[in-house]
């Protein structure tokens, strides 16, 4: 009887997953309901070469990436504006 793997590895569950089929094991697989990833939209934002180097190194500074950095800062405003009155 042969069982799924218990790994996080990419490529090994790539190198199962080229020798056997998801039909072998349909009474091991558990069906999911709800979303399993979260779907997010993306939007793109013009910098001047200035504006970008400078983002960058505030985001190496504090250990993330310029756009991990520009989303901290959109959250923050977000939520500082719906502490305010009459904020919709």
């Amino acid at each position: 009887m042969m069982h799924l793997p218990q790994t996080d590895s990419v490529s090994e569950l790539a190198a199962f997953w080229q020798t056997h089929e998801v039909v072998d094991f349909e009474n091991d697989l558990t069906e999911v309901v709800e979303p399993v990833f979260q779907r997010t939209e993306q939007i793109t934002i013009p910098f001047s070469q200035q504006q970008l180097r400078a983002l960058r190194t505030r985001a190496r500074r504090d250990h993330l990436s310029a756009a991990a950095l520009i989303e901290k800062w959109v959250r923050e405003r977000l939520d500082s504006e719906t502490q305010e009155p009459g904020w919709r």
